[in-house]
């Protein structure tokens, strides 16, 4: 692959799954982050903005959708530039105003976000200035409804969020809530194919040069979700469980059981799909999957992320 040229003034921070990569803009201006990681990263995500400012302070704060692992340290960040103004997708800005932190979905996947707030949208159609460069906004439903991404024409870098992986996208979270969104997923690729991007910033993973080939990949893995629903949520399922491990690293494996038969979403999975299969042994199945695959490790009374 050729070496990465990102335009000027923008630096990628690769993280870890549990937190979404952050990119930072610094302007002649302003500077600005795209993402704020998991809430139990935020002090590294401080350290990494403000060693990376050099005392310039954090004046803007945008999020490409509101999943924990996208805004979770937003509180933090806020707490710290007291003068920030953070930006999000407009579709859930309301729930965010009265902080449902069970619509914004904290509650059903079993996950942590501090509460946040909002000074201005990000408004799909219209243009934000990062870096001293104009980026369009984009919709990008599918993995979230609500989700846009970030395309700066001149350089052809497309910020993806979770819409585009080097290996696929992330899990379509409204199937999962019985809303059919395969097809926006469909859609949304067929924007990006439609951008030509040279450079794309993903929510998890390394960047990477963009392709036929990277597409087809996350086309091919969309048809087969499509093909087999249940493949999808099965997916998804063990997702929710790597997140946990990710999260804790390691606990017993009988407050892990307790804890993924309270989930709502894991609940709603198991029903529409698995409702045959008695809930301990279905985790059991899963937990074995995720050791077997080498992503978690497991003892008689604990289970370890690996």
């Amino acid at each position: 692959m050729a070496e990465v040229t990102l335009p000027a003034g923008v630096q990628v921070f690769e993280r870890g799954w549990l937190s979404s990569n952050n990119v930072l803009f610094i302007g002649q201006d302003s500077c600005a982050l795209v993402d704020s990681g998991y809430c139990t990263h935020s002090g590294q995500t401080l350290e990494l903005v403000d060693a990376a400012l050099e005392q310039r302070p954090l004046d803007l704060l945008l999020n490409t959708h509101l999943h924990s692992d996208h805004c979770g340290g937003n509180a933090a960040l806020q707490h710290f530039y007291p003068r920030i103004r953070t930006h999000i997708p407009p579709g859930q800005a309301p729930l965010v105003s009265v902080w449902d932190a069970d619509a914004l979905t904290y509650v059903p996947t079993g996950q942590l976000c501090p509460r946040f707030k909002y000074d201005a949208l990000l408004v799909p159609g219209t243009e934000i200035r990062l870096a001293d460069r104009p980026w369009q906004i984009l919709a990008a439903p599918g993995h979230d409804p609500h989700s846009i991404i970030l395309f700066e024409a001149q350089s052809r870098t497309l910020i993806s969020a979770d819409a585009l992986w080097q290996n696929g996208f992330g899990v379509v979270f409204p199937e999962i809530e019985g809303e059919h969104a395969f097809d926006e997923v469909a859609a949304t690729l067929d924007l990006i194919q439609k951008l030509e991007p040279r450079w794309v910033i993903p929510g998890h993973g390394p960047v990477f040069q963009y392709s036929a080939e990277v597409l087809s990949r996350s086309r091919e893995r969309l048809s087969a979700f499509v093909q087999d629903p249940a493949r999808h949520a099965h997916h998804a399922a063990k997702v929710l469980l790597k997140f946990k491990l990710l999260e804790q690293q390691q606990l017993p494996y009988s407050d892990f059981v307790d804890w993924a038969k309270s989930l709502r979403y894991f609940q709603l999975i198991r029903e529409r799909f698995f409702l045959t299969t008695p809930m301990e042994d279905w985790i059991a199945l899963l937990t074995g999957e995720l050791v077997r695959s080498k992503v978690a490790n497991r003892s008689d009374a604990l289970i370890f992320n690996a």
